[in-house]
């Protein structure tokens, strides 16, 4: 969704985390269709990683970005014929006829909506009986350190400085979509004029040393420290730092280093372990768990 100057949908596509089985299920065991001949609209689709997954239980599916480098990339993955790309937002779906979709779904994109808009074309589009899955994740953290969360966490939303002369990446996150998902979508509401059955699932992780179950705390994974740089470089907050900074270099660039360089050296020297690898820190392992959220609806 980001429309940073920097942004680079192939290396988003490459560095994000993906949803597990478990995710696709819950949300298709409430829209509980019966034959696979519906329509699904994936909102703020991205590289098309959601309308892939869920194709097999429809019969048509509409990817909508507003970011045309996203929809390039998701065309460039998909050769399956029932799925289509377009360039667009959920505010104006004036392209679909009315009660002409069986399912609306939104994976970490639906913070970024105008609801007052978006919710009015939803109500129109959406066919009485059909469903609505809106998912996503806030921040994540490294299972059982601590110090290198509380590093993360500075770097990402302190105010001023974060080491001396460099400037976190507080300022820069896009807001108020970024407020939105740190609070796991708890303020956006669908009315209950138009929506029933609505049930929430979330996952408020924290810095914790213990971690929900695996059902409530769907997104979790072993990743490196390699991994966990390259996801921080997919961060709207970094793109418009870096944007913001373009004197700093990142070292892979052959520059003296980025906030992502430096916030990388906090935390490699937050453990001795990792510290001791020297230049093989990356290849450091580590289980990470995000904060999620699942809101689902079912049109009146």
């Amino acid at each position: 969704m980001t429309r940073r100057a920097t942004f680079s949908a192939a290396g988003y596509a490459a560095a994000r985390p993906t949803y597990p089985a478990s995710l696709f299920k819950t949300v298709l065991a409430y829209h509980n269709a019966q034959s696979p001949k519906g329509s699904l609209l994936d909102l703020g689709c991205g590289h098309g990683l959601i309308a892939r997954e869920m194709s097999p239980h429809f019969g048509q599916v509409v990817g909508l970005d507003t970011s045309a480098g996203m929809i390039k990339q998701a065309s460039s993955m998909t050769d399956d014929p029932k799925v289509t790309f377009r360039q667009g937002g959920a505010e104006d779906l004036s392209f679909l006829p009315d009660q002409s979709v069986d399912m609306a779904v939104a994976g970490q994109s639906a913070h970024w909506f105008d609801y007052s808009r978006a919710w009015p074309e939803l109500c129109r589009v959406v066919k009485p009986g059909g469903s609505l899955a809106f998912w996503g994740y806030k921040d994540n953290i490294l299972v059982g350190h601590a110090r290198a969360n509380k590093i993360l966490d500075e770097f990402c939303y302190a105010d001023g400085h974060v080491a001396p002369g460099l400037e976190g990446m507080k300022a820069y996150w896009e807001q108020p979509g970024r407020n939105r998902v740190r609070n796991l979508l708890r303020e956006v509401e669908p009315a209950a004029a138009q929506w029933r059955d609505v049930k929430r699932i979330l996952c408020d992780v924290r810095d914790a040393g213990e971690v929900p179950d695996a059902e409530t705390a769907w997104m979790r994974r072993r990743v490196s420290l390699g991994e966990l740089e390259a996801y921080v470089r997919t961060f709207s907050a970094f793109q418009g730092w870096r944007d913001a900074h373009p004197e700093a270099r990142g070292r892979a660039a052959g520059g003296q280093g980025d906030v992502a360089d430096m916030l990388m050296d906090r935390i490699v020297d937050s453990e001795p372990r990792w510290r001791a690898m020297g230049e093989a820190w990356r290849d450091a392992e580590a289980e990470t768990v995000w904060g999620t959220y699942i809101l689902l609806a079912r049109r009146r």
